[in-house]
């Protein structure tokens, strides 16, 4: 299949069910984290299909891996922010550990995406 759209990305589209996800979670935290953890964690995960789309806009392949790398460090906030979700009770562990296999994937799918954008 001729990726013609980052929509047809599966790192896109994997990264864009995080979001969901996320925003679901964390309905349930308490209305005082609203401008804390709250807005953090949701502001990471839209962060990360957000740069591979405008990475994915640009005309070359460094411009790309620089949004590609971004995404990566959301990803690394993201999980980051989970953590502390978690150690805060904010989030039970089997919702924290499948989030944070998830973002381990995108990582590891971005990271894949680098590799192949050097060789091209």
């Amino acid at each position: 299949m001729k990726i013609k759209s980052y929509k047809d990305l599966n790192i896109w589209q994997r990264s864009i069910k995080v979001v969901e996800e996320i925003y679901k979670i964390t309905k349930n935290f308490p209305k005082e984290e609203i401008y804390g953890l709250t807005s953090q964690l949701r502001r990471s995960a839209v962060s990360i299909p957000s740069n591979i789309a405008e990475g994915f806009a640009r005309l070359s392949n460094k411009e790309y891996k620089q949004f590609l790398f971004i995404s990566l460090g959301s990803c690394s906030e993201l999980s980051t922010q989970i953590i502390i979700a978690l150690r805060l009770e904010y989030l039970k562990s089997k919702e924290a550990d499948q989030l944070l296999n998830e973002i381990d994937e995108i990582s590891k799918m971005t990271m894949s995406l680098i590799k192949k954008l050097d060789t091209s």
